[in-house]
């Protein structure tokens, strides 16, 4: 099992957390997401190393960007 983290600049509500939840929940390999509003921490858990663009998109469609 593999874990990332991201952090997430530009959420400021629960509606965002879903957002993202819900678009990086879509990428394939991703079994479980976990976003914290508070700091803006993305943690992805897959089976296999996910493609990071992938992820970076998948914020990207739910409208906010991953910093770093």
């Amino acid at each position: 099992m593999t874990t990332t983290s991201y952090t997430v600049v530009g959420m400021t509500c629960g509606h965002c957390v879903n957002s993202v939840t819900e678009e990086v929940s879509a990428v394939p390999g991703v079994s479980a997401v976990d976003v914290d509003l508070e700091s803006g921490g993305l943690t992805v858990t897959s089976d296999a190393p996910v493609d990071e663009a992938a992820v970076r998109a998948a914020v990207e469609e739910a409208g906010y960007s991953v910093a770093g």
